[in-house]
């Protein structure tokens, strides 16, 4: 897509604003709608972009495909270490109110860092699958 010069400059605009939304909906979602989920399918949907467009070379390098297991496995670990944490501090497993003094505000951390560990995996499990598929050959 080297020729097409307008979809280039329009999609580094758009990219950095992807991934910001992507983190707006990260961030956000203990308070609305939104989550881990989402955030990871916005936040891999903007490197599929930059793949899509800039190619797939490029895209490896700005995401390596060896590196993906590697988030994959720390969200998983980060999801189920919060849960451990909790069994650890006298509560059950993934009770967040024992993560902190305040009741309240242990619900917000565990949400938090639950919804941290399930975006980090959800957008390297996309990733990973673009790459499978988009460097298949015709």
């Amino acid at each position: 897509m080297r020729h097409l010069l307008i979809l280039r400059v329009i999609a580094k605009l758009i990219i950095p604003l992807i991934l910001l939304l992507a983190l707006y909906v990260q961030f956000h979602g203990d308070f609305g709608p939104g989550g881990g989920f989402q955030a990871g399918v916005i936040f891999a949907a903007g490197f599929i972009l930059y793949g899509l467009v800039f190619d797939l070379d490029h895209a490896r390098k700005v995401a390596p495909p060896a590196l993906l297991p590697v988030l994959m496995a720390v969200g998983v670990l980060i999801y189920a270490g919060v849960g451990v944490i909790a069994l650890l501090l006298g509560g059950n497993f993934l009770e967040y109110k024992v993560l902190a003094e305040d009741p309240v505000h242990g619900q917000h951390l565990g949400i938090m860092l639950i919804e941290l560990g399930v975006g980090i995996t959800v957008a390297a499990v996309m990733l990973a699958i673009f790459f499978s598929f988009a460097g298949r050959g015709r």
